[in-house]
């Protein structure tokens, strides 16, 4: 375990797929409950983790099929201690689960690593309140609330851990100093309003600079999730060095923006074509992003055409 934590292959080049949205498929495509929005209570039941397990495979298939990499997430972007605490789970029963997570892919890793596709097993830390919605944590508080989840990664051997949804500088300020405390390498990812601004009003480039420089550029790199590539586009230029730290698109398959997600009763699956082509245009304009999946809506048959837009098939030997 903890294999590659001191020298991610992310930064050696190639393109590496993540998954989607689990959530919505697990909910809206296999029908599974999750209250709160919470996978990792899957991890408590073999049925549950066997559902986990089904789902990580198709992913990790088309990445096999395309002969790309893999950032393997854990699903406990819910498990800190105020949804935790939602869900019974003490922090003891946090800390656990969180380890336990990361033991779930270290065993997916075993099974579908290849030469020359490398599998990198990342904590997943969610914001502590509503991704759409903005927080009021300072950096300290922000610091200290998601430092036993990073902890429990890195005793459970993570090789890095990834914060996403974040709309908040500050939390992610402190997820970073946290991270690098703990000698955990770690990755940031904002989300957008429809303006391609976080919910605050700040830029991504006003973010992205404030988290760099409070920091002293402790953050691998960042990324942006939970927006579909129309709320963002206009957002990045190239050209300008800021936009070189981003390595990553998780986009939604959805235009619809958050306010009008958060209604829906229904999925928006989107376009994965569409959304293929728009990942292939800006890897064109912005050649570092390599870290390349889906959120809200997605699942693998985006990825497969994200795959299919942006990389060739090739086959690895089993």
């Amino acid at each position: 375990m903890a294999k590659y934590r001191h020298a991610l292959p992310q930064h050696r080049g190639g393109i590496f797929l993540t998954d989607g949205g689990m959530e919505t498929t697990l909910i809206f495509h296999e029908g599974v409950d999750l209250p709160h929005f919470a996978a990792f209570v899957l991890l408590d039941h073999e049925e549950g983790r066997e559902k986990l397990k089904q789902y990580y495979a198709a992913y990790l298939a088309v990445a096999r099929r395309h002969g790309t990499g893999f950032v393997l997430d854990s699903p406990t972007w819910r498990a800190n201690p105020d949804w935790g605490a939602k869900l019974g789970f003490d922090a003891a029963a946090l800390d656990a689960v969180n380890a336990r997570s990361i033991a779930f892919l270290d065993a997916l890793r075993a099974e579908w690593e290849r030469p020359g596709a490398p599998c990198v097993i990342s904590g997943a830390v969610g914001p502590r309140g509503d991704g759409y919605k903005a927080g009021n944590m300072d950096a300290v508080e922000a610091e200290d609330y998601h430092r036993a989840q990073i902890a429990a990664f890195a005793r459970g051997g993570a090789d890095m851990v990834t914060a996403y949804t974040l709309n908040s500088v500050n939390e992610a300020i402190g997820i970073a100093r946290a991270a690098q405390s703990l000698d955990m390498p770690s990755a940031i990812s904002f989300t957008v309003e429809t303006d391609g601004r976080l919910v605050k009003g700040e830029t991504l480039r006003e973010a992205i600079e404030a988290v760099d420089r409070e920091t002293g550029c402790a953050v691998e790199y960042f990324l942006i999730n939970c927006a579909h590539p129309t709320h963002f586009e206009d957002a990045l230029k190239a050209g300008e060095g800021w936009t070189e730290r981003i390595h990553g698109l998780r986009a939604n398959a959805s235009t619809k923006s958050h306010a009008e997600l958060d209604e829906s009763e229904a999925l928006d699956a989107g376009d994965p074509v569409d959304l293929g082509r728009r990942y292939v245009a800006l890897r064109r304009a912005f050649p570092k992003l390599r870290i390349l999946g889906g959120c809200c809506g997605t699942d693998h048959r985006h990825a497969a055409a994200i795959c299919e837009a942006c990389v060739p098939p090739r086959a690895l030997s089993a």
